[in-house]
């Protein structure tokens, strides 16, 4: 069963199941480590792009959900930090707590800030796709549905009145 697609400008797509992300280098056992008060174990996104072999000319990575309805687009350079949680205590990383598998941005401290704010954290992440420019993005512009999206996901909401927008 599929967990994770890498699509886009890569050598060759793959969609990587649970024993697919177990066996990739450089494994975060404990991902608070990194991101505090996260849970479970990770895999670098550097180990995700090196298995599939990412062309030159990709610039950004479109984050999407596994339903499609949520999409975040970034830099690459600005996630190069970024790892995907995707086991807790060696079971799959339950949809609790963001699972299958869930984009995280270490640095990513305030939302509306930019292209890595945490809203680019993406829960339930389904496809990783790697383009030439930006992709998809629905991530809100304003402050206020940043608040209230935050709201509903039951997640705390960091604002800022630079970056992506006001309300």
């Amino acid at each position: 069963m599929s967990v994770l697609r890498v699509e886009g400008l890569v050598a060759r797509a793959f969609e990587f199941g649970f024993a697919d992300l177990a066996a990739l280098p450089g494994q975060v056992p404990d991902v608070s480590v990194l991101v505090p008060g996260r849970e479970g174990t990770a895999v670098p996104l550097a180990a995700l792009l090196c298995a599939v072999d990412v062309a030159a000319d990709a610039t950004h990575v479109t984050l999407e959900s596994n339903d499609g309805r949520f999409a975040a687009s970034t830099l690459l350079g600005d996630v190069a930090s970024a790892v995907v949680v995707y086991a807790l205590d060696g079971a799959p990383l339950p949809a609790s707590l963001g699972g299958p598998c869930r984009f995280l941005i270490p640095e990513a401290t305030t939302c509306a800030t930019g292209p890595a704010d945490p809203c680019a954290n993406v829960k339930a992440l389904g496809v990783l796709r790697l383009e030439q420019g930006m992709g998809r993005d629905t991530r809100p512009t304003t402050v206020r549905a940043h608040a209230e999206l935050h709201a509903v996901a039951g997640e705390p909401h960091h604002p800022s009145l630079g970056g992506r927008g006001r309300s």
